[in-house]
């Protein structure tokens, strides 16, 4: 509910802010040029995301489907205020593209091509090329209006033409169009040129289709070409769903998403109005649809730029560390029955909670395993471990979001491959997304009283070994009684059986989540009003519940010091006389900063929570999300050292301010840039 003085940040203009944050990495020039070009790139496919997602809401004549407290006028005034921001985003993409990045390419041998006009010395390379790799694939089509016409598939490159007949009067009436999709599947989007002098020359797949396009219409004169590419509708909801019908329901939602409504029609910004106009009539374009960008679109084609020149160039990350409890023993569960283990991935290996998975699935004393899934990666070393632990003969249960947007389709293919070795698998909840990450090993009790025993695993990112490696993440290896009992509660949950609905430890939304957190918050406010101490600190991805930043809200102005820090959208406004205690802090650098973690000082106890769960609508009230307490002081040190690492980053980090801008933390304090310095604290306090 909205407060009559507290103000609040647009959602999806605070996400512009974040995503503009990232484009400014590569403006970075201490970075190696490679580094600065995967940041390009990871803007454009963050940007065309949220095209999919959350501008489809606004094309949407039912804008009540989306979470958004606006009128149809608002919401029309917060579309403008989109598109304006990204133009102006784009422009600047260019400009450091052009004038940054192409330039610090050929400084190191390397020149990629802004032409179709090829030097001489490639012309008869890409011609070859063309007639031999390229041609077979193309399928030109004429564009007619009021006739049937190709259809224009979602984040696909299309090149359209306009054409004269030859020995035809050069008039506006007379022009043929005709469109054109590079056949991407088929062929690289970038083609290796041979080196020439010393430098090597890389050229776009595009440009090499117009050098030769000439001869794809031989009984036509070219006028203009430009490329084009069109974003559809990808998000879609599922109400009511019945549980034995949902697989099938999204797997036939997700085969739409390809046909989904237009919203956003990108084209070069130099193709003349005629033509524009011809394209947004033929194919029944919106003006409000229309976004000018540059020569070359879907450039989060640049993860894949050849580099000819090789690591010299790109970041090179550390090795991940060991953890010397777990090195100097061979079995982890051994170890886990002694002690807690705190992993931070990426710095340290991830390799030890697939070990703690295989373990169990061979080890006799071990019943049953039970999972969460939300992103799993491809041909999966964690689902290899499920499928062996239920080939030798556990009991394996696995719950699978089949709602985990993008991903629904290799969780249902990981899912109907677990099933054929005997995983018992549990489809996604009606209305609620399960975006808590367990896993819970139940080993064999001789104690009838007490049967639940075993390990388990909470964390804060998926059971994804991919992207453990570039997301920065902790998970918590733990046999703590008090724990497993909780977990097999959520398990009982998720699988529809009675329980309890007490949660002694665990913070679970649905249950005890939000009144907990409200608590905590208010507890702070209490040591301030009896002339103590209260100091929040917050790590997330995201923060949007208005619930939960009035409460932030209220704390500051009880003069609780509140310290943010916020990787991704950031509805609440600092700076302002309700939030004159609260910082907003930035981070933004080689690894996704992903691990949410929550501080509060409590007159000295410092309680700690490592969560799955961000601050968002969806997150809190539509979603079973996991906090869960860190106990050993060690670890709780551990983490509390990295929030103050993490504060004190002034090269990585900026300050969010009252005009949403990206404030970066430089000063004349001895530099600390976060990422490295946790690596470097993690290694001295391991001994390496």
């Amino acid at each position: 509910m909205n407060h009559p003085t507290y103000k609040y940040f647009k959602r999806d203009i605070s996400w512009l802010s974040f995503n503009y944050r990232v484009l400014l990495e590569a403006k970075d020039e201490r970075l190696p040029v490679y580094e600065r070009i995967k940041f390009l790139s990871i803007y454009s496919s963050n940007l065309e995301e949220f095209y999919k997602i959350r501008v489809s809401g606004y094309h949407s004549s039912l804008l009540e489907s989306i979470d958004r407290d606006e009128s149809v006028e608002e919401a029309k005034k917060t579309l403008v205020q989109i598109n304006r921001e990204v133009t102006a985003q784009e422009k600047e993409y260019d400009d450091i593209f052009n004038n940054m990045i192409l330039p610090e390419l050929k400084r190191n041998g390397i020149i990629l091509y802004q032409t179709d006009k090829v030097e001489p010395f490639h012309q008869e390379y890409v011609k070859k090329y063309f007639n031999e790799e390229v041609f077979p694939y193309l399928q030109p089509m004429i564009i007619q209006k009021d006739d049937i016409h190709s259809f224009i598939q979602d984040a696909r490159i299309y090149q359209v033409i306009s054409l004269l007949k030859k020995k035809k009067k050069s008039d506006k009436l007379g022009y043929t169009y005709a469109i054109m999709k590079i056949p991407y599947t088929k062929i690289p989007r970038f083609i290796q040129l041979p080196s020439y002098e010393g430098n090597h020359y890389i050229m776009f797949i595009d440009d090499v289709i117009k050098a030769n396009m000439q001869s794809v219409f031989p009984g036509y004169q070219i006028v203009d070409c430009f490329s084009i590419k069109i974003s559809r509708d990808a998000d879609f909801s599922l109400e009511d769903e019945d549980q034995k019908d949902i697989a099938e329901e999204i797997l036939r939602k997700v085969r739409k998403r390809k046909i989904g409504a237009v919203t956003r029609f990108q084209y070069d910004k130099n193709m003349p109005d005629y033509f524009l106009q011809y394209l947004c009539e033929a194919y029944e374009i919106e003006e409000e649809e229309l976004l000018p960008s540059g020569r070359y679109l879907n450039r989060a084609d640049l993860s894949s730029l050849p580099n000819p020149v090789g690591n010299s160039l790109k970041q090179q990350l550390p090795q991940p560390l060991r953890i010397p409890e777990l090195e100097t023993n061979s079995s982890i569960l051994r170890v886990l029955r002694k002690q807690d283990v705190l992993l931070h991935f990426p710095y340290q290996s991830f390799d030890y909670l697939l070990r703690f998975l295989l373990q169990a699935a061979f080890d006799p004393k071990v019943l049953e395993i039970k999972v969460t899934q939300y992103r799993v990666a491809e041909n999966s070393a964690v689902i290899n471990s499920l499928i062996s632990a239920a080939k030798n003969g556990k009991k394996v249960t696995v719950f699978v979001e089949l709602k985990a947007r993008f991903d629904e389709m290799n969780n249902y293919l990981t899912s109907e491959l677990m099933q054929q070795a005997g995983v018992k698998i549990i489809y996604s909840l009606p209305g609620l997304k399960v975006h808590a990450k367990l896993a819970y090993v139940r080993k064999r009790s001789n104690d009838p009283d007490d049967p639940i025993k075993g390990y388990a695993y909470l964390g804060t990112g998926n059971f994804n070994e991919k992207t453990a490696r570039i997301y920065s993440d902790k998970g918590l290896l733990t046999s703590n009684k008090e724990f497993i009992k909780d977990i097999d509660e959520v398990f009982r949950v998720l699988e529809g059986k009675p329980y309890m609905r007490n949660f002694k430890h665990l913070l679970v939304t649905q249950f005890n989540m939000l009144p907990e957190t409200h608590k905590m918050i208010e507890r702070e406010i209490e040591h301030v009003k009896s002339g103590g101490i209260g100091h929040i600190i917050l790590k997330m991805n995201s923060l949007e519940d208005k619930g939960m930043i009035n409460a932030l809200y209220r704390a500051s102005e009880a003069g609780v010091k509140i310290d943010l820090i916020i990787r991704g959208i950031c509805c609440l406004v600092p700076g302002q006389p309700f939030s004159k205690n609260i910082t907003v802090t930035r981070i933004v650098d080689a690894y996704l900063e992903h691990a949410r973690v929550w501080y509060f000082f409590n007159g000295g106890e410092e309680d700690i929570y490592l969560t799955s769960a961000d601050w968002m609508q969806r997150n809190l009230h539509r979603r079973i999300e996991v906090a869960f307490p860190i106990y050993t002081e060690s670890l709780k040190r551990q983490i509390i050292d990295i929030l103050k690492i993490q504060l004190a980053d002034n090269q990585s980090a900026a300050w969010i301010d009252e005009n949403l801008q990206n404030v970066f933390k430089h000063n004349d304090q001895p530099p600390v840039r976060a990422q490295q310095a946790i690596y470097e604290y993690l290694k001295k306090s391991t001994g390496q």
